[in-house]
């Protein structure tokens, strides 16, 4: 089902934002009983968004928030439940990185939930800190030097 996935960046004034939010207030939110208003952050409309959809269902997304002119934190990676653990992901942030690259960043950093840790490792990404709680869940900060 993945292999018919289309790649787009979007903005939220995009008709695939609605459901980019839906898909990550579905696993990312909902699963740890926040409400839809807790899904948009403040920086929204200053970030990239890839979203991966097949027509206008939204399937997979990963966000990057530029923090200057180097890097930033990629945030709020989210894939269909139904279609984890098949690649989705990983070609969603190998896009994001690629589009990065070209745009001059060499560094990404992120807040994974401890689960996804293995995840970003296999992609490059290593653990750095101590471990943390956020939104009541346990996480690792994460980064990556972007062209390695």
């Amino acid at each position: 089902m993945t292999a018919g996935a289309t790649f787009a960046f979007i903005h939220p004034a995009h008709p695939l934002y609605a459901g980019e939010l839906e898909l990550r207030f579905r696993v990312l939110r909902e699963p740890l009983g926040f409400t839809r208003d807790d899904v948009a952050f403040p920086f929204e409309a200053q970030s990239l968004h890839l979203v991966a959809h097949q027509e206008e269902g939204v399937l997979g997304c990963v966000l990057f928030n530029p923090e200057d002119a180097h890097g930033g934190r990629l945030f709020q990676m989210a894939v269909a439940s139904h279609l984890q653990g098949q690649g989705l992901g990983a070609r969603l942030v190998r896009t994001l990185e690629a589009e990065l690259v070209r745009r001059g960043f060499t560094h990404v950093h992120l807040h994974a939930r401890e689960p996804a840790v293995p995840f970003y490792e296999r992609l490059g990404y290593a653990v750095f800190g101590a471990p943390y709680t956020e939104v009541g869940v346990p996480h690792r900060n994460m980064r990556k030097t972007l062209g390695t």
